[in-house]
């Protein structure tokens, strides 16, 4: 390991131990997850690698291991890290505020789009760094209630943009009806609308999707479910090292085979990406979201059937994790993404640039 990667690693750690000590158990608020955002962003722990950069690896661990801490934390710091990045790509890191705390929001439901106002002298191209106005509404905006700004995707006619906002300004309005969610509730990932408000445009035109980095940051929200996913096994990992039980043993195993087997996949994914930085990166962060995917549900299955209901009821942060868990999972779009992964295989996808032979088929050893 570079020396680089040894330093970012030992600040990792620190700033998690840090975290556990002063907030043992798991927030149930959007405020406590404000408060230790704003302990890991004011130590530095959002100075990652960034994507693609030649230390992928070392970014996704860091998002791991939040993740482990508490799954609505990762949320937020996964937005605003993936916002630094994207602004990165785009050399647009001046448009930033120098210490805020950034929100992505890209979902766009049907029900919720954001608009760019026509520009009143008629010129139809503006580019990155040009204020705009915004109309429409935004949902799921995790942590709308305590970020400072939000980079967020609104339309220019057809043309979909990033807009960079600030959240305390009169055309903003936070709906708190929106969420509804057991699950990652503290995240508050609720809807936003936006009347006449201020923004400056980030990237051009298509400037979220068309870019290599969109499927680096799909693939990195995997490291967060495998975080999660890990800090669950640890809990029947101490219990089976307590107990002489088989059955725990066969549990543990089994997780143990799932896990290793997602996390080979996300070093050799992070290797691929940091290989190619360039190039689509589709089918390696789908087959990885796909693959982490299916080891969550694995170590739910066998946690509940090895460890029973005790942890479930009186164990806060087993609970609190198995039940935001299966919520950041589905992010995922399950059986639409696995369709895309085999009709690949099957007769070549002429949306996304192949791979070469070898990487594109891992059937072979």
């Amino acid at each position: 390991m570079c020396d680089a990667a040894q330093s970012s690693q030992a600040l990792r750690s620190r700033l998690i131990r840090d975290l556990s000590r002063e907030f043992p158990a798991p927030a149930v608020t959007v405020e406590s997850l404000a408060l230790q955002l704003g302990r890991l962003l004011d130590a530095g722990g959002d100075g990652l690698p960034l994507p693609g950069g030649g230390n992928t690896l070392e970014r996704w661990r860091a998002l791991a291991d939040v993740a482990g801490h508490d799954l609505g934390l990762a949320k937020l710091f996964e937005g605003h890290t993936d916002a630094l990045a994207i602004a990165g790509e785009w050399k647009a890191q001046r448009y930033l505020p120098t210490d805020g705390r950034i929100g992505m929001w890209a979902a766009e439901p049907p029900f919720a789009k954001v608009a760019i106002e026509e520009d009143p002298s008629g010129s139809g191209d503006r580019s990155c760094g040009q204020p705009v106005r915004l109309v429409g509404r935004k949902a799921w905006c995790s942590g709308a209630p305590v970020l400072s700004h939000a980079l967020i995707t609104a339309w220019q006619g057809e043309r979909q943009r990033l807009v960079l906002v600030e959240l305390d300004q009169p055309g903003v309005t936070i709906d708190n009806e929106g969420w509804q969610a057991v699950g990652m509730a503290a995240t508050a990932s609720v809807d936003v609308r936006f009347d006449d408000a201020r923004g400056t445009l980030i990237g051009p035109p298509g400037g979220y999707l068309q870019r290599p980095g969109f499927w680096h940051g799909g693939a990195g929200i995997a490291a967060c479910w495998f975080g999660g996913a890990r800090r669950l096994a640890g809990c029947l990992q101490a219990k089976a090292s307590s107990r002489g039980d088989p059955h725990l043993y066969a549990h543990l195993g089994a997780v143990d085979v799932a896990l290793a087997s997602a996390a080979a996949l996300l070093r050799e994914s992070a290797q691929w990406i940091d290989a190619n930085p360039r190039r689509d990166a589709w089918l390696v962060a789908e087959r990885t979201r796909a693959k982490v995917e299916q080891v969550v549900e694995q170590v739910i299955h066998h946690c509940g059937r090895g460890l029973g209901a005790g942890p479930y009821c009186r164990d806060p942060a087993f609970a609190r994790m198995v039940a935001d868990l299966p919520v950041y999972v589905r992010q995922s779009h399950a059986e639409h993404d696995l369709e895309g992964i085999g009709r690949h295989v099957a007769v070549g996808e002429k949306t996304h640039a192949p791979l070469s032979a070898s990487e594109a088929s891992p059937w072979e050893l």
